[in-house]
């Protein structure tokens, strides 16, 4: 394979991923604006409306985080059975990653009464939106089956080199939910809507359209390849205490970096949320700069994780190493072109998130943040994403952990050396977020030669 055949399979893998990421913000913003647009009912108004589905949303996405093993231990199995033209075991990864998925959703269903409730809790809110927000959740909790076993239909496709079936599965799951939302909430002739309900069953409806999609392409592309010898005596097997073994490993490796993750992101959201509503909203705002970039350098990691299972299933060690540089220098182009954009249009991006010309004043301060993460943040999820395809679990779960001591260790202890406030108190929030891109980053680098480079 010549380089350009390289950066092509690189962009082929990458572009598809980019493409289907852009679209998920335009759905939050559109169900934002569904329920600002809500005729107010009783005590309920547009406000409560759309703070119970930011509360809601927030608590459904950090239980699905804890999930994201489904996706990541998936795909990089699956990528390197691709590698070595094991068709049945891809096959046999995706019964796999289903089967489990439902066990989990089962689960999530389960307990679903105690989940909402303690979260709602914890969260706080006013009293309309602690109600709206638990109606909301145990709507939408009921396509747990659906977003679980999507988790891993996207990951086996990212194994199988397929990131379009992958893009379309998410472009179908957000067309379908903004329409479906846009119908039920507000209703069409005769039918007169369900107003806030409405929302949450629109986003239940286009999980389980993107699930039928999905099985779509798989019996139509895939199952006679993948599928056509696996039987119920050969899955039981596979699910045996002797078979699972590395399949769980990754699973439990994972979920423990989900977790941390997630302790991260909470712990963000938490602390800044005691700054007031200024820096509140300019925290907010910030991040989503950084989420932004993130939904660029996620295609390439994607990709990473991909080419790094099937060259590591293939065995050919010269294409795993060119693939991991050419990767990074598409990554490193990313957090260039971002420094830059941020660095000659940041204010403008600010006011379009945010017309408070106060916000937006505020966040000038911290732009300096934006000029130095791009990356650290590029180059950590690369990693990520080569270390998931090449399935050497370890060195992410720990760099993860060492990551949340890094992140609560620099904001704990500057607050309690420096006693910040205002400005200073942010500042050392984002020196924390900073520090926790920094191990991982550090971390993996130095863990690639002794965990990847013995493959190449």
């Amino acid at each position: 394979m010549t380089g350009n055949e390289l950066n092509r399979e690189i962009l082929r893998l990458a572009v598809p991923s980019i493409l289907a990421n852009i679209t998920v913000p335009i759905v939050g913003l559109v169900d934002t604006a569904i329920a600002g647009h809500l005729a107010p009912e009783g005590a309920f108004s547009a406000a409560s409306y759309i703070g119970a589905i930011s509360l809601g949303s927030m608590l459904l996405t950090l239980l699905y985080w804890c999930f994201s093993f489904l996706r990541t231990a998936t795909g990089g199995l699956t990528a390197q059975a691709y590698g070595r033209a094991d068709w049945d075991g891809a096959g046999l990864m995706l019964a796999r990653g289903l089967v489990l998925a439902a066990l989990a959703a089962a689960a999530m269903l389960a307990l679903q009464w105690p989940f909402a409730r303690g979260g709602i809790l914890l969260a706080g809110g006013s009293p309309e939106v602690e109600t709206l927000a638990q109606r909301y959740f145990l709507l939408r909790i009921w396509a747990a089956p659906a977003t679980l076993a999507l988790m891993v239909f996207r990951g086996w496709f990212v194994g199988m080199q397929d990131a379009v079936s992958s893009m379309w599965t998410d472009l179908i799951v957000n067309g379908v939910n903004i329409g479906a939302s846009l119908l039920l909430a507000f209703g069409a002739g005769r039918f007169a809507g369900l107003g806030f309900d409405g929302i949450a069953l629109g986003t239940v409806l286009a999980q389980y359209a993107g699930l039928a999609w999905c099985l779509l392409v798989v019996r139509r592309k895939y199952a006679a390849r993948t599928l056509a010898r696996l039987d119920r005596a050969r899955l039981r097997r596979s699910l045996s205490r002797r078979e699972r073994g590395d399949f769980m490993r990754l699973n439990t490796d994972y979920f423990i970096r989900s977790l941390c993750f997630t302790g991260i992101y909470i712990g963000y959201n938490l602390i800044a949320a005691t700054f007031g509503d200024l820096l509140l909203a300019c925290s907010s705002s910030l991040m989503q700069l950084l989420m932004l970039f993130s939904y660029f350098t996620d295609g390439f990691a994607y990709a990473g994780e991909a080419l790094t299972g099937r060259f590591v299933g293939a065995g050919d060690r010269p294409l795993l190493r060119r693939s991991v540089r050419a990767v990074f220098v598409w990554s490193m182009a990313i957090a260039v072109g971002f420094m830059g954009l941020y660095s000659l249009i940041g204010v403008p991006i600010l006011r379009l998130l945010s017309s408070d010309a106060a916000v937006v004043a505020e966040c000038r301060h911290f732009l300096p943040w934006l000029l130095v993460m791009p990356p650290l943040g590029c180059a950590a999820f690369t990693w990520d994403g080569i270390f998931m395809g090449a399935t050497v679990s370890r060195p992410i779960r720990n760099t993860m952990f060492w990551a949340m001591v890094a992140f609560l260790g620099v904001w704990f202890l500057g607050a309690l050396v420096l006693s910040p406030t205002g400005r200073g108190a942010l500042n050392l929030l984002l020196a924390a977020y900073f520090a926790h891109l920094l191990i991982r980053t550090v971390g993996l680098s130095l863990d690639y030669p002794k965990y990847i480079l013995i493959f190449a």
